[in-house]
This record gives structure tokens, C-alpha cells and sequence, in this order.
């Protein structure tokens, strides 16, 4: 082990100028910057970095950068590669574990050979003919990391399972019905290594006597594998307690509770001083997505049970418009916890009664949960959702002036783009699948649905500053921003706007004068 001194010289020349001590990576915290998602950040033409063979001492702050570019990896090999960074390695010791590694890398093409020959002998077309992920400007989404040499084994055949990942083709879908199927509301995949990875440890978290909160939410933030999102969701939005044995007990009089609230109110529903709110109700869920689970009945029933005893227990707010979205994402989540196809396909009718009771009542504390983080969104003359339009307004003048001078003279004001954002959370914005991916952040996430969202939001804006400055025009500005193209979005894009929230987040969160003009 390296002494104090060799630890501090490991990356740079003079003591006088550190510029920072490394810290370790959490998701909360610290959001994971994931090799997969942000490939698009390599130019085409640019040469990925390579790693020299000879080890020598990093002098420069950014030849530490450098060697160190997959920090934000959600990977147990950071602490490793840190640690043998600040270590004065001999050159024995390097040429025998390059040796070892040369050698293991080795058995591990020979073994992935093999397994590509036996799966083009199964599938009549061959993996490598299946076209790459392509998007409108022709690039292909690649891993960071597969652009750096590694030298570790575990790094090469995760890599390789990941790019198979992404090189599946992607069939346009319509936002309502396709959904597409990812693992966010379809039937399970065939997980890659690092899926599977993640979700071993999510299965571990979760399997303990008391489920370590702090650690699920950073586990949590970089997105949730479908099989424990049920689960994690509930655990998260305080719905369930930490601990396993109180659990069961916690949901039978959660749910017996709901539904006593269902015997003392929903009959009062056609009285003369419930019926407004009712009728409102009945309007707003056709309007709800997707549509395929709009026009069954079940689910139209279940929709206006909850959100009626919703208003009826919430007089402060009542029922408001935009309400009946949030319910959605909970709805669809619980209910894929039963079924082994498509949400889209699924006829919820055929599950049993009892199930359907069950998703019914967590569905309406889990949206409750949300909504008593949120509710002066929704009280009188909405003042919270006022204050956040104003506050994004702000917000955007800092970080992109051009974009904001732009909107100021075509008169086009935020509240008439930006209060949908805020009342539906992003919902009429962003397809379900990506809705889904962004609450997983949003509940690992302090206060995610009020003040993160804000970020986000901003983050969502700047995202189309080319195409909000080639209009020239208030009525064409407003139909774009109304309407943006998101149709093809999936968890990729959504990860990278996370990572661009979580950014002006960090940057401004703290500084209330720098945030300000």
C-alpha cells in the first residue's frame, strides 16, 4: 500500500493546487452517468481515448479526468479502479496482472463465440445482420465506456452484452397504443448482464429484515428494474414501512380502510353537492392515457372511485383537472406486477377481483402520498403551480438567455406552455414509458415532484433551443412547445434529461442570488 505522500502525487504535480478530493458516486446524490445513455456525447469523427500500456504517474488534473471518465458507471469496479490508481504498482506486478488479464479476456471471446454459434444455429437470422438503434440525425447510441480500452475482464464482457442491447431495432410505435415495449410497462425481456446485475441487487436490498431506505433511493435513481418496481415504489412513497414484518399487516388496513371510505362516500356521489365534481371526473378520464386502457370499463370505474374519494377527503383542493393523470403511472405499474404481456393487450377485467381491489387501494395511497407533497398545485387559484411557472421562467433567463430573450420577443409567457408541465408533470409530454422512468427518479429524489420537477422542466425546454429558435412565429412557437416531438423517446433520453436536471439542480439549487437576476 502506498504511503500518505504517494497517495496525494498519484495525480498531479504540486500539493499548492488540488482542486478537489474524490468522493464516492451515489445515485441520490449523485446521478449515475450511465455509459449506455450518454454515448451520444461522443463526436462522430472523434478518436476514443486510449490508455497507455506503460503505467506512469498522472500529472495533470485532466489526465485524472481522463483515466477516471467513467466515474459516474453504476458499477462495483470504481472503488477498484481508485484504489489501484493510488497505489505505486512494480512492474512485476503490473506485467503479471496484465498477463492474467490478457488470458482471461481470452477464455471469454472463445466463450462468447461459442454462444453466438449456437444462438445463429437456433434463431434463423443471424444476430449481426439485426440493424443498429438509429435516430433521426443517424447516429448509434454506444457506451462511453466502449470507447475507452479496459483492462478489466468483467468490464469487456459487460460491455458486449450491453452494445447487443442496444444494437436491437426499434419499430416506430403511436404513443397511446404502442407504448413500445421496454421494461417499463411490457412483459419481461431477456435481461443484458448489467440488468440483471441491478436487479440482484435490488432483489438483495429488498431482502432484509429492514430495507435500508437511503441506499434503495440511490440504488433507485438511475431507474428501477420492472420486477421490483411494485415494491420499490410503495417503499418509497412511504406507502409501506421499512420493515418486512409490518408489512403485510400495514396493507390489509390500508386497504380495508379505503375501502370503508368507499362504503361512507361514494354514494353521495350523485348528491347535489358532489355531483359537479363527479361529472368532472366522468369527462376528464377518457382523456387519460393510453388509450387502451381508457376504454375499458373496469378500469374507467376504478379510475373515478379513486379519484372521487380522493376530492371528497381533500375538500382544501376538491377535485381539479390533471389530477386524473397521476393516477396512471401507479395504476399501470401495480397492474404489471400481474400480467405477462403488454399493458396495451392486457384486459384488466380478467384478473381477479380481489387483485383488482388490491391495485385499487395502493393506487390511491400512493397517489395520495404524491399529491400531499404537491397539493397547493391544486387548491385555490393554484398558487404552487404560480410560483414553479415564475420560478422555471427565471430559471431559464440564467441558463440559456438566447432561448428566453426568444420566447420574450414573440410574447409567448411560460404559463401558456409550462402550467400543463407542472399540473400533469410532464405526463402530456412524454410518452407513459418515459413517465414511468422519470417517477423512478422523482421518488428517489428529495422533494422530487415539487422542486426537482422544476429542473427537469427547465432541462426540457433547453433541450429544443434549435428548433424553438428556427420559429419565427408566436402562433408556430406555441403549437411546437404544446406539442413537442417526444413520440420516439425511451429511457435514454429520459436518463440524459435527468442528468441535465440534476446539473442545474446542483448548480443552482444553493445559490439562490446566481439563480436569480
Amino acid at each position: 500500500m502506498a504511503n500518505d505522500g504517494g497517495r496525494k502525487q498519484f495525480w498531479k504535480r504540486s500539493g499548492s493546487k488540488v482542486p478537489g478530493s474524490i468522493q464516492h458516486v451515489y445515485g441520490a446524490q449523485h446521478p449515475p452517468f450511465d455509459p449506455l445513455l450518454h454515448g451520444t456525447l461522443i463526436k462522430p469523427g472523434s478518436k476514443p481515448p486510449t490508455t497507455s500500456v506503460k503505467l506512469k504517474k498522472v500529472s495533470t488534473f485532466q489526465e485524472f479526468e481522463s483515466n477516471t471518465s467513467d466515474a459516474w458507471d453504476l458499477g462495483d469496479d470504481d472503488d477498484e479502479l481508485l484504489a489501484m490508481a493510488a497505489e505505486n504498482l512494480n512492474t512485476d506486478v503490473v506485467m503479471e496482472t496484465a498477463n492474467k488479464v490478457i488470458e482471461n479476456h481470452s477464455k471469454l471471446q472463445e466463450q462468447h463465440k461459442l454462444q453466438e454459434e449456437q444462438l445463429q444455429e437456433d434463431k434463423p437470422v443471424p444476430f449481426s445482420e439485426l440493424p443498429s438503434v438509429a435516430y433521426d440525425d443517424n447516429r448509434l447510441v454506444k457506451s462511453v465506456s466502449e470507447s475507452h480500452t479496459s483492462s478489466s475482464a468483467e468490464s469487456v464482457s459487460e460491455n458486449s452484452s450491453m452494445q447487443k442491447s442496444q444494437s436491437l431495432p426499434h419499430a416506430p410505435t403511436d404513443p397511446l397504443e404502442g407504448e413500445v415495449a421496454d421494461h417499463n410497462t411490457s412483459a419481461t425481456p431477456a435481461l443484458t448482464e448489467r440488468e440483471a446485475f441491478r436487479l440482484d441487487k435490488f432483489k438483495q436490498l429488498l431482502a432484509g429484515p429492514n430495507t435500508n431506505l437511503d441506499e434503495l433511493r440511490k440504488l433507485s435513481w438511475s431507474g428501477i428494474p420492472k420486477q421490483v418496481r411494485p415494491i420499490t415504489w410503495k417503499l418509497l412513497s412511504g406507502y409501506l414501512p421499512a420493515n418486512v414484518d409490518r408489512r403485510e399487516g400495514t396493507l390489509q388496513r390500508k386497504r380495508k380502510e379505503y375501502f370503508a371510505f368507499i362504503e361512507q362516500y361514494y354514494d353521495s356521489r350523485n348528491d347535489e353537492n358532489h355531483q359537479d365534481t363527479y361529472r368532472q371526473i366522468h369527462i376528464d378520464i377518457p382523456r387519460m392515457n393510453p388509450e387502451a386502457l381508457r376504454l375499458q370499463p373496469k378500469v374507467t370505474e376504478i379510475f373515478e372511485r379513486i379519484l372521487f374519494i380522493w376530492a371528497i377527503r381533500h375538500p382544501a383542493s376538491g377535485y381539479v383537472q390533471g389530477i386524473n393523470d397521476l393516477v396512471t403511472p401507479f395504476f399501470v405499474v401495480f397492474v404489471c406486477e400481474y400480467m405477462a404481456e403488454e399493458v396495451e393487450n392486457f384486459d384488466v377485467s380478467s384478473l381477479p377481483e380481489e387483485v383488482l381491489q388490491n391495485i385499487e387501494a395502493d393506487s390511491y395511497w400512493c397517489m395520495s402520498k404524491l399529491l400531499d407533497g404537491i397539493q397547493d398545485n391544486y387548491t385555490f387559484a393554484q398558487p404552487g403551480i404560480q410560483k414553479k411557472v415564475k420560478m422555471l421562467e427565471e430559471l431559464v433567463s440564467r441558463i440559456d438567455e438566447q432561448v428566453h430573450r426568444h420566447l420574450d420577443q414573440h410574447e409567448v409567457k411560460y404559463l401558456q406552455f409550462a402550467f400543463r408541465w407542472m399540473n400533469n408533470l410532464l405526463m402530456r409530454e412524454v410518452p407513459l414509458r418515459c413517465t414511468i422512468r422519470l417517477w423512478d427518479t422523482y421518488q428517489s429524489e428529495p422533494e422530487g415532484f415539487s422542486h426537482f420537477h422544476l429542473y427537469v422542466c427547465a432541462a426540457f425546454l433547453v433541450r429544443w433551443r434549435k428548433e424553438i429558435l428556427e420559429e419565427r412565429d408566436f402562433q408556430e412557437l406555441l403549437i411546437f412547445l404544446q406539442n413537442l416531438p417526444t413520440i420516439h423517446w425511451g429511457n435514454e433520453d429520459i436518463s440524459v434529461l435527468l442528468a441535465e436536471a440534476y446539473r442545474l439542480k446542483f448548480a443552482f439549487a444553493d445559490a439562490p442570488n446566481h439563480y436569480k437576476k
